[in-house]
């Protein structure tokens, strides 16, 4: 069984600390055993290597989520590129079609489909397990999984099962009659009494069944013929385009833990600290959260059940159980990401100002950990100083190399390709200027620092035989 790990989002329910670019499954936050901070992803990259199945997982993402994904995985993280965001159906006719063509998987093969960032145990794990001998065996088209709802939820998916079980254990499972989106409470109630079971997400098929949808529309098999045209996929979940439109459908349950912490309020409960950065909270304030990024201290004092979040992006306010009216109030906002984790460390936009109807200037604090380096690279639409703050390390500029210290200060002409290693952790302040101030403007050459140096040094040994 192959399984996928679906890793998007816009980042918009967790505001402030999450982002476009940093959605929620990455955001450190969840307290370890040993006291140390992780994320959702790190957790289930965790469990899934607990239970032996890591070796045979990818990670569905977005081209705007690669650093990140590496930054908390490693390097090694087998990833399935997005080159845009186009709802689950494209991301998971793009997996099929990459293990298909790329890995050669068997079309007889079960692939697992599963969200990046559900609060699970081993348990889930091990039903996980269970879906590959059961789409063998049952001739299901397609099996999910389903929750045991602990509540009458307005935010989840139901999946409605037949009466009676085909099966009995270790394949238990029902055949789904059909599903109802988001229900009000009160029929969620009269749904949860009819026996349904949350939708957590999970799909299960043959390989060769999406292969065959997707022939059915038109759709080429071969990775890099469907990289061309993945824009023409439909821009729908796969739950609207595959599961409800499929002839056959089952679902097991699951008795285990699982939890969404897609809000505030959610998140908050699994934290296990009340307080994470800088900031005090009083003795007399109950059930209250602070979650810091900022270096300035936040005090809350007799306010209960609140949450406080901070970071460069904005602060965030809010009576716990009102928390996910966020999604909806920012949802027109258009926000430049202020802070990005990247496969080399990260920055914080710490300024972005107007200078003239022609030019504007951005200040960025860079960290790249030690051993690491930025991509050898180069921008046609500003320029940028650098000047280091600590540590040392190896600076690339127009096929030439220095060592750089701090102190330090680095001018990068707009076109000229640069780039930077650091020996030891560096700590950059760099100042960008240029008529359009964005992340997509980046040309990048080479991406490991062994192929800088190569270059460079051919450089230098074409000018001295030209000499």
């Amino acid at each position: 069984m192959k399984i996928v790990l679906l890793s998007g989002g816009s980042g918009k329910r967790l505001w402030p600390l999450s982002n476009d670019s940093r959605s929620k499954q990455f955001l450190k936050v969840l307290k370890t055993d040993n006291e140390q901070l992780e994320s959702m992803i790190q957790r289930i990259w965790k469990q899934l290597k607990s239970v032996n199945l890591h070796q045979s997982s990818y990670i569905a993402t977005s081209k705007a989520q690669v650093d990140m994904v590496l930054s908390q995985i490693g390097n090694d993280a087998p990833l399935i590129i997005e080159q845009e965001r186009r709802d689950t159906f494209p991301a998971i006719a793009l997996a099929s079609v990459y293990l298909y063509s790329c890995i050669k998987t068997d079309p007889d093969e079960v692939v697992c489909v599963l969200p990046v960032d559900p609060f699970v145990e081993k348990s889930f794990f091990e039903q996980v397990k269970v879906l590959d001998k059961l789409v063998q065996e049952s001739g299901a088209n397609i099996a999910l999984m389903g929750g045991t709802p602990v509540y009458p939820s307005e935010k989840y998916g139901y999946i409605i099962p037949e009466k009676g079980k085909t099966k009995q254990n270790p394949l238990s499972y029902m055949k789904v009659c059909n599903f109802v989106e988001k229900p009000k409470e009160d029929h969620a109630i009269r749904l949860i009494e009819q026996g349904a079971l949350w939708n957590l997400g999970v799909f299960a098929f043959k390989l060769k069944y999406m292969l065959t949808f997707l022939q059915t529309m038109g759709f080429p098999i071969e990775y890099f013929e469907l990289e061309k045209v993945y824009n023409q996929l439909p821009k729908i979940s796969f739950d609207y385009e595959v599961v409800e439109k499929a002839d056959h459908v089952i679902v097991v349950p699951y008795d285990g833990t699982w939890k969404d912490l897609g809000t505030w309020n959610t998140l908050t409960e699994e934290m296990n600290t009340n307080q994470i950065g800088n900031g005090i909270i009083s003795k007399n304030t109950k059930n209250t959260h602070v979650i810091n990024e900022l270096d300035i201290p936040v005090v809350v004092i007799g306010v209960p059940n609140i949450v406080v979040a901070s970071s460069p992006q904005g602060i965030l306010i809010s009576e716990k159980a009102e928390s996910h009216q966020i999604k909806d109030i920012m949802k027109h906002e258009k926000e430049r990401p202020m802070f990005e984790e990247r496969r080399w460390g990260w920055y914080q936009v710490l300024n972005y100002t107007k200078i003239s109807d022609n030019d504007l200037a951005l200040t960025k604090k860079i960290v790249i950990d030690a051993g690491k380096n930025i991509s050898y690279q180069s921008h046609s639409k500003r320029s940028e100083v650098w000047t280091i703050l600590s540590g040392v390390g190896e600076f690339a500029l127009e096929d030439q190399l220095y060592d750089v210290k701090q102190g330090d200060v680095l001018k990068i002409p707009k076109g000229a390709k640069h780039g930077i290693k650091a020996t030891s952790t560096l700590e950059i302040i760099e100042v960008q200027m240029g008529e359009e101030l964005v992340e997509e403007d980046i040309a990048r050459v080479f991406m490991t620092w062994d192929e800088v140096i190569k270059h460079c040094e051919e450089k230098h040994k074409e000018k001295e035989q030209g000499a």
